[in-house]
């Protein structure tokens, strides 16, 4: 059965770039886990897909369509996925995901997703095309 707006998607979108456990050091005052902590997660998975994709240095030149589902709570296993959804001559925009395995067990759900635009710079962060695939 394909999810419609009223379910939650049951899989993740992309590929597994980044997994790590939230920790009580990355909580605001109400024990949540803070929103950019999770988008830091989220930057750092699209760097190192889009470096992997482009062979090369990368640096993030947008976000957008940032949304926050759901709560990360402490202990939760939070897995960031990535995919390439388009290729320009400098630049790429990945679908970014954040889901989270409440303390290592149970379902996983969507908590986080944003589109992020990713530039292939040289060595001296200057635009350089990105190859061909």
């Amino acid at each position: 059965m394909e999810s419609t707006d009223m379910e939650p998607p049951s899989a993740p979108r992309g590929e597994l770039a980044l997994r790590t456990v939230a920790m009580p050091a990355d909580t605001n005052p109400s024990g949540d886990i803070f929103g950019g902590w999770i988008m830091s997660l989220m930057d750092l998975a699209a760097g190192t897909s889009a470096a992997a994709r482009s062979k090369g240095r990368t640096a993030t030149a947008a976000v957008s369509h940032l949304s926050f589902l759901l709560p990360v709570k402490v202990g939760d296993v939070v897995c960031v996925y990535t995919e390439v959804i388009r290729i320009g001559r400098t630049s790429m925009s990945m679908a970014v995901e954040a889901w989270a395995l409440p303390r290592g067990l149970g379902e996983r759900r969507k908590v986080t997703a944003a589109e992020f635009v990713m530039v292939a710079v040289d060595e001296h962060g200057k635009p350089r095309p990105v190859p061909p695939a």
